[in-house]
């Protein structure tokens, strides 16, 4: 693995040309590129962000017309582009078929992003085709806002793939991009949120439970340097079924527990550790509770509170009013999910208590 300081065109392209991973900064945070006209690189980028084959990449541009060469642009998808990229939005729309198998999606949809980030624009141009391009960090892991984040959170495995590195330092701490499927002509679907607000909320549409747990890992990634030094409590609101098990799970899942979760119904509180940093995640489910105010102070949720603990509430409506005592003590975030249009469609919405 080689580092340099600053983006060399030159080598940054002998690198990529020759099948080679590249680290690189960006206006969001650091991410991971190979080539995108190279069929040999996709199963390399799997290994190296430890994700199944299936899952599909975004693709970065150095403008629109290089994307039109890739992908087929409705009228939502022009207004997006002209309304917000360069930036941090990547725009989904049909793909041409013209990226080797694996970065478009099995429906065949591909994403684009045009970063708002001069030396990235350059190289992309002087380069002459788009990039394959993902967040550097691996799947679950904390986003990478400095090399630090990326070589102390992957195995000597995953560094051997990485062939060159652009330490630009620490990036501002933005989020990542939003993730707009136009695919549906009468509609845009939200499927990540991130610093760009299409409709004035956080709300995205999740089509499985991996999408689900995904949203959480946003979601964790999003509060995590506050782990520690505050309590932070997801409050999960939501019909029976739709899926609030599958969020602690993404949660827990993000937090680096290994250990099988369940919806504590019966226990009415499970207490698991991260075997990364130690840090306790509190799962409660108040589903039985006849008085859930009352019965939540009988599990000591104060020491939980106290210890600065990760804590998940399923059913967490039902007791609201003991959750808005501790508006000073904890970060309270709440996620309400909704059944969407199609059965496996949940919308995912949340905010600060």
């Amino acid at each position: 693995m080689k580092k340099i300081s600053k983006f060399d065109n030159k080598e940054i392209i002998k690198v990529l040309e020759a099948g080679g991973l590249v680290v690189f900064p960006c206006e969001t945070v650091y991410g991971v590129a190979v080539d995108s006209s190279n069929c040999m690189v996709v199963e390399k980028l799997n290994k190296y962000k430890q994700r199944p084959l299936g899952k599909p990449y975004a693709i970065m541009c150095s403008g629109q017309k290089m994307a039109e060469e890739y992908v087929s642009l409705n009228k939502t998808a022009f207004n997006l582009y002209k309304r917000f990229l360069p930036g941090p939005v990547t725009v989904v729309s049909k793909g041409k078929g013209k990226v080797p198998k694996g970065i478009e999606s099995e429906t065949g949809t591909l994403g684009v992003r045009i970063p708002d980030y001069p030396d990235l624009l350059k190289l992309i141009k002087e380069f002459g085709r788009p990039i394959v391009a993902t967040s550097a960090n691996a799947s679950y892991q904390r986003r990478p806002y400095k090399i630090s984040d990326i070589l102390e959170n992957i195995s000597e495995k995953q560094k051997k793939l990485i062939d060159l590195m652009i330490d630009a330092g620490e990036l501002p701490h933005n989020e990542p991009s939003t993730v707009i499927d136009t695919t549906l002509d009468d509609e845009t679907v939200i499927l990540r949120q991130g610093e760009i607000k299409l409709k004035g909320k956080n709300e995205v549409l999740s089509r499985s439970d991996e999408n689900t747990q995904n949203t959480a890992k946003e979601l964790w990634q999003k509060y995590q340097d506050f782990a520690g030094k505050r309590a932070i409590i997801f409050c999960l609101e939501g019909e029976m079924g739709v899926g609030k098990t599958v969020f602690v799970k993404g949660l827990a899942r993000a937090m680096g527990i290994r250990q099988q979760i369940t919806s504590p119904t019966y226990d009415l509180l499970s207490c698991f550790q991260s075997t990364v940093d130690g840090q306790q995640l509190a799962h409660i489910d108040t589903w039985r509770m006849i008085d859930p105010n009352s019965e939540l102070d009988d599990l000591n949720i104060k020491k939980l509170i106290t210890d600065r603990s990760i804590i998940a509430i399923e059913w967490a409506d039902k007791a609201i009013e003991e959750i808005r005592k501790y508006l000073s003590d904890a970060i309270i975030i709440w996620v309400k999910i909704r059944y969407g249009k199609n059965l496996s469609d949940r919308l995912i919405s949340w905010g600060n208590l």
